[in-house]
């Protein structure tokens, strides 16, 4: 892992895990409080916890490819 930076890793049918130094914040840009190194961010929406995993996607048998998808193509207008 490179220094002073996170990585992010999305997990087949799970969440992204992140790993690494990083700030979370809110749509306001408030920090949210995470403890630890490494943290799951729920990817299927149904989590309790949000933006926190809680295993939700494992009993609602959410899918979701843990390979890269190409970015969607930019339009400049």
């Amino acid at each position: 892992m490179s220094s002073g930076g996170a990585r992010i890793t999305p997990y087949r049918d799970g969440p992204l895990l992140v790993r690494g130094t990083f700030t979370l914040t809110d749509q306001e840009g408030e920090e949210i409080d995470v403890r630890g190194g490494t943290i799951a961010l729920c990817r299927c929406g149904r989590s309790r916890r949000k933006p926190f995993c809680d295993g939700t996607h494992k009993v609602t048998n959410w899918r979701a490819a843990s390979e890269a998808q190409p970015p969607p193509s930019s339009t400049s207008g």
